[in-house]
């Protein structure tokens, strides 16, 4: 089409802001029982959007495309997932997010070369036409049937009211809860260092001049890795304190970062790099997916995790361009690896301090300032369960 780099790359990270701005909104209808409907618009959505993507002939197309998208991710990706499972699942939801999270693991697996194979096979714009087939006769029928409609509904207007009114305590009370603000600072530094590490890994491994082979083998290693550590998580892991897991993880980060820095050209140890990198980015997904119910509460999780999300997808729009701005400064990356370094020490410290800081006796403290009819509400957890 004749466009720049910047201008494509600046519309997906538009996509990614609004998605992050989308995320409290679609957590707070999804606490109020709408699961079902958030996601069967979202995948009607992301179904136009590609279309409209197929015909673009112009960069504001493409932008007002990537606003759409970035609506609808929030509303089919992970977090609005993990809301829904939270609701109707409330006693079994660490497991069924593990196991959501360990099927979806191969999704770009599957779709990078599917897509590329769709792109070779019928050029772009009827690639992105059967992707839009794609969310209208796979999504929509399997999220339409499977989602439960909620009770609420049908329960009398009071008790929907009381409900809302219970996700909005949890809600609020969340911001009062000093857990919530580390568990923030986390999973934003977690999120934007993992995205301008990714989005610049190649480029940094060919300034090396590193052979494009071993570059293949160390990107390819990454998405097994996550998978792999999924499993492990499902089978050794859940008989672990969520604590214990959640440090281990949020340290795993740091750690690939200081194999890479110290690899060079090796490929042993940028396969070792690769290896621990992608296990830490498959664990997050789960750990990001059930800590807030594990040491906080579930009630309002759906806004609760929204409210996490926003400054999360900010910085994952961001960091990439952050990223390519101190690479400037020196020509090189090796600014670009210590400020990645450094900042992935603070969301280990950050969750390091969520711990140390969550309020045990929190859900017992909300209940008792209930008022409001009775609902249905599972046991949290205690840390040292």
């Amino acid at each position: 089409m004749g466009w720049g780099r910047m201008s494509t790359n600046a519309a997906l990270s538009t996509g990614l802001l609004v998605s992050g701005l989308a995320a409290y909104p679609v957590g707070k209808w999804i606490d109020h029982g709408h699961g079902r409907r958030v996601m069967v618009a979202g995948s009607l959505l992301s179904a136009a959007m590609l279309l409209l993507w197929s015909q673009a002939h112009s960069l504001t197309v493409l932008y007002i495309v990537w606003v759409g998208l970035g609506i609808a991710m929030a509303a089919t990706l992970y977090d609005p997932v993990f809301a829904v499972i939270t609701q109707d699942f409330p006693d079994t939801f660490r497991s069924k997010i593990t196991l959501v999270t360990l099927v979806a693991g191969f999704a770009s697996t599957v779709f990078i070369p599917l897509t590329q194979g769709l792109v070779t096979w019928f050029g772009w714009r009827d690639a992105l036409a059967v992707l839009a087939a794609f969310n209208l006769v796979i999504c929509v029928p399997l999220q339409f049937l499977a989602i439960q409609r909620r009770a609420s509904h049908a329960a009398g207007v009071a008790h929907v009211a009381a409900v809302k009114a219970i996700n909005a305590e949890a809600t609020h009370r969340a911001l009062r809860t000093p857990t919530f603000w580390c568990l923030a600072v986390c999973f934003t530094a977690y999120y934007a260092t993992f995205a301008a590490l990714t989005f610049h890994l190649v480029p940094l491994m060919a300034e090396r001049k590193i052979h494009p082979a071993i570059i293949l083998l160390t990107m390819g290693v990454i998405g097994p890795a996550q998978v792999l550590a999924r499993i492990i998580w499902a089978t050794v892991g859940r008989n672990l304190r969520p604590s214990v897991v959640g440090l281990l993880v949020t340290t795993a980060f740091p750690v690939s970062v200081v194999v890479l820095m110290c690899a060079g050209d090796r490929s042993i140890g940028l396969v070792l790099f690769a290896t621990i990198y992608g296990g830490a980015n498959g664990m997050m997904t789960i750990l990001r997916g059930t800590i807030v119910q594990d040491v906080m509460w579930t009630e309002g999780y759906g806004a609760t995790s929204g409210l996490l999300s926003m400054p999360s997808n900010i910085a994952k729009g961001v960091a990439p361009l952050s990223a390519a701005a101190l690479w400037s400064i020196r020509l090189d990356y090796l600014l670009v690896e210590w400020v990645v370094l450094v900042v992935s020490l603070i969301s280990a410290l950050a969750f390091l301090m969520a711990m140390r800081l969550a309020p045990k006796n929190a859900r017992r403290a909300l209940a008792s300032s209930s008022s409001f009819p009775p609902v249905h509400r599972s046991r949290r957890p205690d840390l040292s369960d």
